[in-house]
């Protein structure tokens, strides 16, 4: 993985609309991304940030039906 980059950028969250969160984390990660900071707590909450394979970070939501 590559080092964070810095200056000016841009942060994006992704919520998956198929799937769930950790779904979406395990297909993101066959896409070369990597996890940078796990954030899931026991009771399904919470969000994993990533980063490409450039190193520029993006957090990982819950799906809206994981939400209810």
């Amino acid at each position: 993985m590559g080092e964070p980059r810095t200056g000016r950028r841009i942060h994006l969250d992704v919520m998956p609309t198929n799937g769930s969160r950790d779904d979406e984390v395990e297909r993101l990660k066959g896409l070369d991304a990597t996890e940078y900071e796990d954030h899931r707590k026991p009771d399904g909450t919470g969000w994993v940030t990533m980063a490409d394979p450039e190193g520029n970070l993006f957090c990982v939501e819950r799906s809206a039906t994981e939400r209810v």
